[in-house]
């Protein structure tokens, strides 16, 4: 069994909205709607798990029974971090194996959740990215440039970021113990020395964090349309 695990606590501070960011319109419908859609359709995924802000359960309630969201096993309420709002999920879920995806990436698409999903099987765990087009710089405190990143051997890593479900659960509840703060759940992986099999994503793939994503992203779905 497959349980996707929705994280859709973000607010909209960067797209200059007072209210959280999937519930923005998109297209004629929030961006959650449309991640959710997309899971929806996926038959690779048996359960969906939404993690989302106190104040929008009845709203994302709304969502999944307007548009007939019947995968949708669960709404729980995040925490204060990401990883606690993960941990929830996890914790509400019964899959095997857990996808966990960014609510705001409402233009993933089923092959790329079937493909990392297949790599998880195979590796243990699979995360979705793409390689990095620009040259990448370090610098110091000063903003003084120390030096180039290789190119070759970085990419930009994305969601949907698949695990076994006990295992990634039990990393997020030790994490949590210790008090580090992490941005994605690859990161747990790592700080306990697991590894994460990459998976080839699209540039389509963008979490909408600011207006100008919101256009891309009006862009994109209107050229799937064609």
């Amino acid at each position: 069994m497959v349980s996707a695990i929705i994280a859709a606590g973000g607010r909209g501070r960067r797209m200059g909205a007072d209210i959280n960011k999937v519930y923005l319109p998109l297209r004629g419908k929030e961006i959650l709607a449309h991640t959710l859609s997309v899971f929806q359709r996926c038959k690779v995924i048996d359960e969906i798990v939404v993690v989302t802000g106190p104040d929008d359960i009845e709203k994302c309630c709304g969502i999944i029974a307007r548009d007939g969201i019947t995968k949708a096993a669960a709404v729980v309420e995040g925490g204060a971090e990401r990883s606690d709002s993960v941990y929830t999920g996890l914790s509400a879920a019964s899959g095997e194996l857990a996808v966990i995806h960014d609510g705001a990436r409402c233009l993933v698409t089923d092959e790329e959740i079937c493909a990392v999903i297949e790599d998880a099987e195979k590796y243990g765990a699979a995360a979705v990215g793409v390689p990095v087009k620009d040259t990448l710089k370090t610098i110091d405190a000063s903003g003084r440039i120390m030096g180039t990143v290789d190119r070759e051997r970085t990419v930009q890593i994305q969601t949907p970021q698949v695990f076994k479900r006990e295992e990634i659960a039990e990393l997020h509840r030790r994490i949590k113990a210790e008090g580090v703060s992490v941005t994605d759940d690859c990161s747990v992986f790592e700080r306990y020395g697991r590894e994460v099999h990459f998976t080839m994503g699209s540039y389509e793939n963008i979490k909408l964090t600011t207006p100008a994503d919101i256009t891309a992203a009006e862009r994109i779905i209107d050229m799937r349309k064609k």
